[in-house]
């Protein structure tokens, strides 16, 4: 079996990744799995999803635990020229979740084959929508996470080798805030900048400002990224326009940083824009949380792989966001990483992980339940 569902998954990670989908739209995507795990008799539980998949697998006298794995694609246009390259324009498996989707049905399709001998009940999230960080949410508002004891997740790390595990206890991912600031002035001619407000400096010298707040606010030991990723203004050479619009991220582990910075970026702006007579406004989009894996099951996760064979690693926390954050804010568990050695990184339109990971990961993830399940089952006995 090993040797033709190694293969299998290959086949079916190189399926998703030439037809992918972007969040909320993973219809078609979604078919394929149910049909995947229809094969293997594997039940499905009926939620009111539109995309995605939840499957179940064992006994349901005994405890219940879930994996997740995360199903949608990215806007970006593809150019490592494979031969199973997207054929969508513009849409991409940048972030590596035709990986994810194809370890947990490997997952899936172990726990099957033994499925009298578990002691208890594995459920499967194949979650949508995890790029705009409202995947999670749909599931657990669906009513996914009932009963669930504990969940793991992971994601790969194209930066570690194949055969490389990493994790940690306590933060791991970063909150995913978003913000954007309005900055209103007076328009004028750009000869005579001395009948308008200027919004282009005004800009700049916030743009400018913002990054001190990393710096100067905020010890250099704690965890803070604000960076500004869109400026926008004005439609021409000659005019200074009326308004300019910034956008950016901040990522942070400190809960108390991150419900601080709104308003320290607040005042930073007002101050800025009432010296030159303008007007500045932020509008915020608080996103995912910070990942708090639980430290037992994340010391767990690391027994069990170094029991499996993997080079297990203990992770620094990473800036990235993670949707999975919303899962452990109602039970306790792990997300991990899984070493995908890819010569470009995530989010990158040449990004390519070595499918040599695949087959190992969900044989790890198999593991992991099982051992996961008879801990509980210990517990509960």
């Amino acid at each position: 079996m090993s040797n033709e569902l190694a293969q299998q998954l290959v086949a079916w990670r190189r399926d998703l990744h030439q037809h992918p989908e972007l969040s909320n739209e993973e219809f078609a995507t979604t078919d394929k799995i149910k049909s995947w795990l229809h094969q293997a008799n594997i039940r499905l539980v009926d939620l009111p999803l539109k995309t995605g998949v939840v499957a179940e697998i064992g006994n349901p006298e005994g405890p219940l635990i879930a994996l997740r794995a995360d199903i949608d694609a990215l806007p970006i246009a593809e150019s490592t020229h494979l031969p199973f390259s997207s054929v969508h324009a513009g849409k991409m498996h940048a972030c590596g979740h035709d990986f994810h989707t194809s370890v947990m049905l490997g997952a899936a399709h172990l726990l099957k084959a033994r499925e009298s001998t578990l002691p208890g009940r594995v459920r499967v999230f194949f979650q949508p929508a995890e790029e705009t960080f409202n995947g999670a949410e749909q599931l657990i508002s669906a009513g996914a996470l009932k009963g669930v004891q504990a969940i793991f997740g992971l994601h790969n790390a194209p930066e570690l080798p194949v055969g490389t595990f990493g994790t940690r206890s306590g933060a791991l991912n970063a909150n995913v805030d978003r913000f954007e600031i309005i900055i209103r002035g007076k328009g004028a001619h750009a000869a005579k900048p001395e009948e308008g407000i200027d919004t282009i400096v005004t800009a700049a010298h916030i743009i400018t400002a913002l990054q001190t707040l990393p710096s100067r606010n905020y010890s250099a030991l704690q965890s803070l990224v604000l960076s500004v990723t869109r400026v926008s203004g004005g439609n021409t050479w000659n005019v200074l326009p009326e308004k300019v619009e910034l956008e950016g991220t901040v990522r942070t582990h400190d809960n108390e940083i991150r419900r601080s910075v709104p308003e320290r970026i607040t005042q930073l702006i007002n101050g800025i824009a009432n010296a030159v007579g303008a007007e500045a406004e932020l509008i915020w989009y608080p996103g995912p949380p910070v990942v708090i894996n639980t430290a037992h099951w994340a010391d767990f996760s690391k027994q069990v792989a170094a029991e499996f064979g993997y080079d297990v690693q203990d992770i620094p926390p990473q800036m990235g966001g993670e949707d999975f954050a919303f899962y452990l804010h109602h039970v306790p568990g792990a997300f991990v990483n899984i070493g995908s050695a890819s010569p470009f990184g995530l989010h990158h339109p040449r990004f390519n992980l070595n499918e040599d990971a695949i087959y190992p990961a969900a044989q790890y993830f198999h593991l992991l339940a099982d051992r996961a399940l008879r801990q509980l089952a210990d517990q509960q006995s």
